[in-house]
């Protein structure tokens, strides 16, 4: 049998598609918004009809999540960003101020290189494919080694319907042949021009060493706050159904839920009649155990996994249809084993006596674990919602919704996106929703409008408060 070194082979394709994505974005850098429109739109509907064939592949093979969530995110996500970037100007004139004669253009960067997680991977490839379509650039997927038939589907159907449309044959293009070398080749290669990482935190030093700007979509243990004025059945339905979706692993998902003593009881009684499952001691300990052995990261092979089958597999039951698991804390552990984030059904729960207190406990939970990614708020009073929007250091503060929906901006007007951005230091440049703005950049164009006046003559003066003085005095009649 004939030896493959499979890390030659992937530098080897990487280095390929790097060449032919550099051609590619050569014929793109010529077209015009109404073309990549064209484009983008083709694309979109050449999608819809594949979304029971996507879901069900990226869960049989990556083993995470659940398959009719992966159907109804590949049913509502593509839509809501396409009717978002329809209209949208991302290059060309993208603004132009006639009175002060400025003109702001926009230029597609060049080659993206996409960084693919295993968790939901066909909406995320769907979405990436579709912003950087809009915005001109050549973009090649690397896939997380879990999921490499998945991605390499999806964009074998992105290609196909892409071409059709007048796209350049290699501006959408996926390594095959995946293997850590052949990723770091692809990051490091000379034609890159942004790096779009889609959650992949292995590949973030690479990433940083390449000296490209890095746009970093991941995922943050979010705290949920619910006030005294919320409607509680509401806040506690949205809390359970985004932090169960597609089993917990979706960015900005609700991890630690921080409630108004006054209204505490009534919340748990609510979570259980929503299928929540408050755990004992004993069987909180066997679950940490299970997902994060000897308080290591958690173990990949857990995550996006259904309530009922973790706690299976951690020793104890649960009634059947259970949703979340739930564990019960008064503080914040100088070692909490909930520091890191969990891509499963589990939530903390924290009662805390008012807002204000409350308020300290959410932004604990921010600085020390969550690294200001997303921050939801349940309430109707709007003074503290405006303490906690002033206060927190979040990327995103979402009031009123489900976390998942209204991050991904489903169930918000946020720009729809998979890639989330945080505040966490040195994750990337933005932290924002990623648009396919973020993957241009802008020209900025001024027309001459005045002239420069000779300089005065200032004889032999050599007073300096006086020369300086009157050099301002000039400056603010202009």
């Amino acid at each position: 049998m004939k030896f493959i070194d499979k890390d030659l082979v992937s530098i080897q394709e990487s280095r390929i598609l790097m060449e032919r994505a550099r051609e590619a974005k050569g014929i793109l850098s010529g077209f015009p918004q109404r073309k990549l429109d064209g484009i983008t739109e083709t694309v979109y509907q050449a999608i819809s009809g594949y979304e029971k064939e996507f879901a069900c592949l990226s869960v049989e093979e990556t083993g995470y999540g659940c398959v009719e969530d992966e159907f109804r995110q590949l049913e509502g996500f593509p839509g809501r960003l396409m009717k978002e970037l329809r209209g949208m100007q991302c290059v060309g004139v993208l603004s132009e101020n006639a009175e002060k004669r400025t003109k702001d253009i926009g230029i597609p960067m060049g080659v993206a290189v996409v960084l693919c997680p295993a968790e939901s991977p066909a909406a995320a490839i769907i979405g990436s494919a579709l912003l950087c379509i809009k915005s001109g650039n050549a973009a090649v997927f690397v896939p997380d080694i879990r999921a490499v038939r998945t991605i390499s589907r999806v964009i074998a159907v992105i290609k196909t319907a892409a071409v059709a449309a007048g796209c350049p044959e290699h501006a959408v293009s996926c390594l095959e042949t995946v293997s850590d070398s052949g990723c770091k080749a692809t990051v490091e290669h000379e034609e890159v021009s942004v790096i779009l990482n889609l959650g992949v935190r292995k590949m973030l030093s690479a990433c940083f060493a390449a000296l490209k700007p890095v746009l970093y979509g991941g995922t943050g243990p979010s705290p949920v706050f619910v006030e005294r004025s919320a409607d509680i059945r509401q806040a506690v339905t949205d809390i359970i159904d985004s932090r169960s979706f597609n089993y917990g692993m979706m960015p900005g998902a609700e991890q630690y839920m921080v409630v108004d003593g006054l209204i505490a009881g009534t919340v748990k009684e609510m979570m259980i009649a929503e299928a929540a499952y408050f755990m004992s001691a004993e069987e909180e300990s066997r679950l940490l155990s299970l997902l994060c052995p000897g308080g290591a990261e958690m173990d990949e092979e857990y995550i996006g996994k259904s309530a009922v089958w973790l706690a299976k597999q951690a020793g104890f039951e649960l009634p059947a249809g259970t949703k979340v698991l739930v564990s019960e804390k008064r503080y914040i552990a100088d070692r909490n084993p909930y520091a890191r984030a969990l891509r499963c059904p589990v939530l903390i729960f924290y009662i805390e006596n008012d807002w204000m207190y409350a308020c300290e406990r959410c932004m604990n939970l921010l600085v020390q674990e969550s690294k200001g990614h997303t921050l939801v708020i349940h309430s109707q009073d709007e003074e503290v919602i405006h303490q906690f929007a002033m206060k927190k250091p979040v990327a995103r503060m979402l009031v009123n919704t489900p976390a998942v929906q209204g991050a991904m901006g489903l169930t918000t007007n946020l720009f729809p996106s998979m890639a989330l951005g945080g505040l966490t230091a040195g994750m990337g440049v933005t932290a924002d929703n990623i648009s396919p703005l973020h993957l241009v950049y802008i020209r900025k164009i001024g027309y001459g409008v005045k002239h420069m006046e000779k300089p005065k003559s200032y004889g032999a003066r050599n007073d300096l408060k006086q020369l300086l003085g009157e050099l301002i005095r000039e400056l603010n009649d202009q």
